[in-house]
Parts: C-alpha cells; structure tokens; sequence
C-alpha cells in the first residue's frame, strides 16, 4: 500500500492530457488495433480526453497524489483512507465517480451524490446469495423470474439449473433472470431477499444506500454513492467465489435439461485493460452507464467507480492509467 509519506514530489513525464491507454488484443469496439494505427488512435484520444472529461492537462499527477497527504480515516467505515481533500481533475467524467489507489482516495467527483447504480446492484445480491453458499443447490426458475426483463440469459420458467451456474450469469450476464430466480430461491421471494439486502448495507456502513430490488433495474428510492459503492466493491472482491466469477470472460452452462446457455461478460475492461480483475458493469434510462472496475498490477490496485458516463469505457481507462502514473511518480 501506498503511504502517504513516500509520497514524492517529482511530476510525472507525462501530463493528464496525453493519451492513457493501449488495449490489449482489441479495441472496445471489437477491432484489432494495428501497430501502423497507434499513432492515430493515440492522438484520437488525446482528444477524447479533453473534449470529454474537462481540460486538465495543467495539473501533473503528481499534484493530484499530493491530496492524499493529509487523510482523515474517520470518514472510512471498511478501513480505507479518505483523503481530506478529494481532487477532480476530470469532472465530466461522469455524474459521480471515485479512484482509490491501494485503499487510499486519490480523485473524485460527487463521491457521496446519490444516484441510481444500476448493475452494480448486483455486487450486493451476490454477497447475500454467498451468506448461504451451496453451489450445487438447484434453482428453479419461476415465471416471474422467467419474464424479467433487460439484460437476460435466456432462462425459461420450469428451467432448473446449478445455483453456481445462476451465480456466474448473474454477475459475469448481469442476467436479470438470473438474478430473479436466485432471489426468489435464497430467500423464498423478492421482497424478502431485498429486505436482507438493506440489512446487509446497514451492517457495512453503506449510509447512503437503498435497494427497492436485487437487479438494479430502475426504482424511486433505489440509490447508491460512488463512495458506497467502493466499498461494496472491496467487500464483495474479497470473497473468493465472487472474485473468480467476475474475472470470467463469458458465462457457460447447461440447465439440469441439457439446453446450452452462454453469454460474454458486460465488463469490457477484461482483457483489454492489462491487470483488469472484474468488477461489474451497469446500465439503465435513468441510471446511465455505470461501472465498478478494479485493476491490480504487482503489488498495486487502482479501484474507479463511474455513476452515469457518458463513455465508461474510456473514462476508466484514463483514469486507471493516469492514477497509476501518479503512484510511479510518487515512488520517484
């Protein structure tokens, strides 16, 4: 972990407004990027940075880390430390998002506005599902849970499949039928599953944090925050089952009847963003796009938490690569 007294005060080479990322294998849009190309794409989004996420290439990395220098870790309910003053060097980014360098806040925008957070819901219906683990329990899937509706696996109602295999579709497909049906298995209906989910928020310290369903989909009341989130977030990665299904490219399985399902995983960051462990990805009319990633290289982990961005993908990238450029700039 990064403390804050090795901090150091050397900028950086290059500044927020130079380009972040090279993907790896394929672009977001599914192309191959050519090494004739890079050069284009690089200064593509050199003007993606700006245009979309605000003019900061005034500010060199390094004066952002200098803001986790003085923290106050009473803020912090799960451990971490929040810095006392929260830089925002891309306030377009998103309505609200939060960066977290080893646990330590690094930048943030409206951390504790809250907003719908779509998906990312999900990240708590699986850690209730896991207070209960049985992989090999078999769920069967209701007409309820059959006719949920956005995004889907496939699930038809009399379907009787692996609740591991409903675990992974939820959580890799977002799988809205998924999610339905495990609810309704682990705690005899909807409503009651979302009842353990509250309690579950209140016994993490999510204040701020209020679910009216387990799948995210859009409900008055059902909020959450980008700091909330985060935390969510750490807790759910550090259960072992979670973690691996969220690092899955692609969900496959067959139901007790034989009938083959797959899906790929929502989260584009995989395989494209190197060290990009997971975690979920979220969408809906009012929430927006959303996203909860985690990136960890050697020792490091950058966590970004996105609510409504406009262009999630891109917007994480930046920010995943430009915070760990402040933290190489900080060990100089």
């Amino acid at each position: 972990m990064l403390r804050t007294s090795a901090i150091a005060a050397r900028s950086p080479a290059r500044s927020f407004g130079d380009p972040p990322i090279r993907p790896v294998g394929r672009s977001f849009a599914g192309s191959v990027f050519r090494p004739s190309v890079h050069a284009l794409v690089h200064a593509l989004l050199a003007c993606v940075a700006i245009a979309a996420f605000g003019t900061v290439s005034t500010a060199p990395p390094v004066r952002a880390v200098e803001a986790i220098r003085t923290v106050d870790p009473a803020r912090s309910a799960d451990g971490s430390e929040a810095s006392a003053t929260l830089l925002d060097p891309y306030p377009k980014a998103a309505a609200a998002y939060l960066v977290v360098v080893d646990g330590v806040e690094l930048w943030g925008h409206a951390p504790d506005r809250a907003l719908p957070p779509a998906s990312l819901t999900k990240l708590m219906t699986a850690l209730v599902v896991l207070e209960r683990w049985e992989p090999d329990a078999i769920v069967e899937v209701s007409p309820t849970a059959a006719a949920a509706t956005g995004s889907r696996i496939g699930l038809r109602a009399g379907d009787r499949l692996r609740l591991a295999d409903a675990f992974e579709a939820l959580l890799v497909a977002s799988a809205n039928d998924a999610c339905l049906a495990l609810a309704e298995h682990a705690a005899g209906s909807v409503e009651r599953f979302v009842e353990r989910m509250n309690r579950k928020a209140s016994a993490l310290a999510l204040h701020a944090t209020r679910f009216r369903n387990p799948c995210g989909l859009d409900a008055a009341g059902h909020r959450s925050t980008a700091r909330d989130l985060y935390r969510l977030t750490r807790v759910a990665m550090a259960e072992p089952e979670l973690a691996r299904a969220v690092a899955r490219p692609e969900v496959a399985f067959r139901t007790l009847a034989g009938r083959a399902l797959a899906k790929p995983s929502g989260n584009l960051l995989l395989g494209r963003v190197p060290g990009a462990v997971g975690v979920k990805s979220g969408f809906t009319r009012r929430a927006g796009k959303c996203l909860a990633a985690l990136v960890r290289r050697g020792g490091d982990d950058v966590a970004v938490i996105l609510l409504d961005a406009p262009d999630r993908w891109w917007a994480a990238s930046i920010l995943i690569e430009d915070a760990f450029a402040a933290l190489a700039a900080a060990r100089r």
